[in-house]
């Protein structure tokens, strides 16, 4: 468990406060190639719930999972000059393999659009081979020069979307439902990280794209975490690589395309969007352990007692864990599942045990209440719920009175010092765009001024938010 020790404040060191959490809470350590990671047990299990539900979404959106090769032929990559240009400094190739030089040097995956696209070119023929819908899960390569744990590395895990559709509408309109329904709903009813939806600018978008769809977080230092994208990729790949279908009608034509994805980046933005000065804060809707019953004492039928709470616990369906590491104090304990942002801790001591009841403590406020033991179940379900709603209320009330209303560039520029700017996009555009870039201040989205998701890039009235990002 975590070692001895108090976080650096928030306040006084953000990066070395979420560089604590990382060590403290024991989710992740530096791998021995620079810029890469070892995921530890309890940072991969939070990763596995994300990926759990993020999945479950992701089929019933319609699409399947498959695997393709870690290795692309660089071949594939020089066929579409934007996406191979936009991805170029970030490349790792193989020129050597058994000893021998390659006939060919293979890039080590960092996205999948060609080699996926050479397979779509095999298996549609017709308008009945549409839509397909396809997507992975696997890890990706992309040479990092600034790393950090979980935010930007060299190699992270990910899940990647691929489809092939038979018009732009049902492309874009797929793309779109990814966005609303598997990654904002996953984002803000199982994260509790609000976010805030719009498209990319074109010096923004991904590289190969039409158009770039994203998601927008909030951390608690106010700089901004892209938490996900869906893309509408038009029919540029399919045109390189040949994908088409028979219509109906007897014509050739080609296919409309999209991808999307989330990464183990997503970890980070839980750390640093709910994290406080006592560690992780885990809403228990992801958490891969929502009560940990803690024997505060080894008397007599104390341990006994939590095993059995634990159990009753588990049969509710709430995910419990029993701590009765005798040989550690228990305030060293309830440090310790404090700093990893359990949700509750139910401890049950001798005196407890005597009046038949047990103390459920909230991560998120502290607060104690005595319940008996028999109806800790119960209560335990509706304090997780109430915390669930707690987090992300917080989280809603912190990012928004970050939110800047702007009509310069420099309001934008003094917003952006600990939130974001919202100002008119006719007000900043390309130009303005590319001068606070020069000062590492970027347009994160274009969105309508109400806050919904545009039809399209390039429709009147739209507002830029602008901030600083990881």
């Amino acid at each position: 468990m975590a070692k001895q020790g108090v976080l650096t404040p928030q306040q006084e060191d953000f990066p070395r406060w979420y560089q604590d959490i990382l060590n403290k809470a024991e989710l992740a350590d530096n791998g021995p190639v620079r810029g890469t990671m070892v995921i530890r047990p309890y940072g991969y299990a939070l990763w596995e719930r994300m990926q759990a539900e993020v999945d479950q979404r992701i089929k019933a959106a319609g699409a399947d999972n498959a695997y393709f090769p870690l290795f692309i032929p660089e071949s594939y990559l020089n066929r579409e000059s934007d996406h191979v240009e936009g991805f170029s400094p970030e490349l790792a190739v193989v020129t050597q393999g058994g000893g021998r030089e390659l006939a060919e040097p293979v890039v080590v995956r960092p996205t999948s659009e060609t080699i996926i696209n050479a397979y779509f070119s095999k298996w549609v023929q017709s308008h009945r081979d549409l839509p397909l819908l396809i997507n992975q899960w696997a890890n990706v390569v992309r040479w990092e020069m600034r790393p950090r744990i979980f935010l930007r590395t060299t190699e992270f895990l990910w899940q990647e979307g691929h489809t092939a559709h038979a018009t732009r509408q049902e492309a874009r309109d797929y793309a779109a439902q990814i966005l609303h329904e598997v990654y904002r709903d996953f984002m803000e009813s199982v994260l509790a990280i609000p976010v805030l939806i719009g498209y990319k600018t074109e010096a923004e978008r991904f590289p190969g794209a039409i158009n770039s769809m994203c998601l927008e977080g909030m951390m608690r230092d106010g700089k901004a975490l892209q938490m996900g994208t869906s893309h509408e990729l038009g029919q540029s790949f399919a045109t390189m690589f040949d994908i088409t279908y028979l219509d109906g009608e007897g014509n050739q034509s080609y296919v409309w395309q999209t991808s999307w994805g989330v990464s183990s980046r997503m970890v980070g933005g839980l750390i640093m969007a709910h994290g406080d000065d006592r560690g992780l804060v885990v809403p228990p809707r992801l958490a891969p352990i929502q009560a940990a019953v803690i024997a505060v004492r080894d008397a007599e039928g104390v341990v006994d007692a939590c095993r059995g709470l634990a159990d009753e616990l588990g049969a509710a369906g709430i995910r419990a864990r029993v701590d009765d590491r005798m040989g550690t104090g228990f305030g060293r304990r309830a440090t310790d599942w404090e700093l990893k942002g359990v949700p509750v801790r139910v401890e049950i001591g001798p005196r407890d045990l005597e009046q038949g009841q047990a103390t459920l403590v909230s991560r998120i406020r502290g607060e104690k209440e005595a319940v008996g033991i028999s109806e800790a179940p119960k209560r335990v379900d509706s304090l997780l719920e109430d915390i669930q709603q707690r987090i992300f209320d917080d989280a809603i009330a912190w990012r928004d009175s970050r939110i800047s209303e702007a009509t310069t560039a420099d309001e934008v520029r003094e917003a952006a010092a600990t939130g974001f700017a919202r100002i008119p996009w006719a007000k900043l555009g390309p130009e303005g765009e590319a001068a606070l870039a020069e000062e590492a201040i970027t347009v994160r989205c274009l969105q309508r001024p109400d806050g919904t998701l545009p039809q399209a890039g390039d429709e009147p009235d739209l507002v830029a938010v602008c901030g600083r990002s990881y």
